[in-house]
């Protein structure tokens, strides 16, 4: 009786050890604990129509450099003890304030020629977010996320009510002309001549930038910002803002940012979709992107990609485009930056 007693019992603890090794996946030897703590910091610039050679060597180096800036920004500041929040603010706002990309100060303009800003942040330890939509006045749209998120009761604020409440924060404010880029008015231009056409003007729909981040407390944190569409309708409202579609975070299990066609990631509820599987199917973080991203969102006609951290600090990414501007610190703690489908 001892003796079957004592198998049963390394019988349940094997069964244990593999489902946590499901979890964790790959890197089981450095999940996450009080003794092993593992930072972890990954950030995106969009997915989109990104073949080689549509990029000059000079403009190819200019996104490869900025995305390391910001990446290296967010990894140092984890190593220096701060917060995956304060990470995931800190290299948004460098993507933010670059012309390079949609979000910020390279954001695109909209059917009446102006630019509309969306941004997002979310808390994993305690599930609070905050979001903004529709401004235009505000410098750095994730600082007033993060500020809506802790210094009000709400989790999303639009529009005007949206900037006076920057204004009454102490937030930057500039004037709607610093938005405007000459790169990004050309590009609207053109859409506008062809707006018959826009339905298929892929290379204008994605430039949304975003970070997740594990710090050293086992915390976890997700943020997006955005210029949305080029030439988007009057009032329209992607995915960026809407927690559960384009940023999702959960201690118990992943943080995620997403980029693309924001109508489809709404209603997929691609975020929160990729934390449920894992929460529910206890699939590691790789399968459960992919999943979302090349089954889920490509059979319903959506294209796009997502960056995400699972709470041991493994990553995954994935997207169903033919690139995705992405940089993330791997197990080595070096940073690693791609662009290209095949990199």
């Amino acid at each position: 009786m001892k003796k079957l007693s004592t198998l049963i019992f390394f019988a349940i603890f094997a069964i244990s050890g593999l489902s946590q090794k499901q979890r964790g996946g790959a890197e089981i030897k450095q999940l996450q604990s009080p003794q092993n703590p593992r930072i972890g910091f990954v950030v995106h610039g969009g997915a989109g129509v990104i073949p080689r050679g549509s990029l000059t060597p000079e403009k190819e180096a200019e996104y490869r450099q900025k995305l390391e800036e910001a990446l290296m920004a967010g990894y140092k500041a984890l190593q220096e003890g701060k917060s995956a929040l304060d990470a995931v603010e800190i290299a948004i706002r460098i993507l933010e304030d670059s012309p390079l990309f949609n979000a910020g100060k390279g954001a695109v303009f909209t059917a009446d020629g102006r630019v509309e800003l969306d941004a997002s942040i979310m808390d994993g330890k305690t599930l609070k977010a905050g979001a903004v939509a529709g401004i235009h006045t505000v410098k750095n749209p994730i600082s007033l996320a993060r500020v809506v998120m802790e210094k009000s009761p709400h989790v999303m604020l639009i529009g005007e009510g949206a900037e006076k409440f920057a204004v009454k924060n102490g937030l930057d404010i500039v004037d709607p002309k610093y938005f405007w880029t000459k790169e990004r008015w050309e590009q609207y231009e053109r859409v506008k001549k062809e707006r018959e056409k826009q339905a298929n003007q892929k290379t204008s729909k994605y430039g949304t930038v975003g970070a997740v981040a594990l710090d050293k407390y086992g915390n976890l944190a997700a943020g997006t910002s955005t210029g949305g569409m080029t030439y988007k309708m009057f009032g329209r409202v992607g995915d960026t803002p809407i927690i559960g579609a384009g940023t999702y975070a959960n201690n118990e299990t992943c943080a995620v940012s997403a980029t693309g066609w924001g109508e489809y990631f709404i209603r997929l509820g691609v975020a929160r979709d990729i934390s449920a599987l894992m929460e529910y199917r206890a699939l590691p973080i790789q399968q459960a992107v992919d999943l979302v991203i090349q089954q889920k969102l490509k059979k319903l006609g959506g294209d796009g990609g997502v960056i995400a951290i699972d709470k041991f600090g493994n990553i995954g990414i994935s997207f169903n485009t033919e690139g995705m501007y992405r940089a993330y610190i791997n197990s080595d703690g070096k940073p690693v930056v791609l662009i290209y489908k095949d990199e």
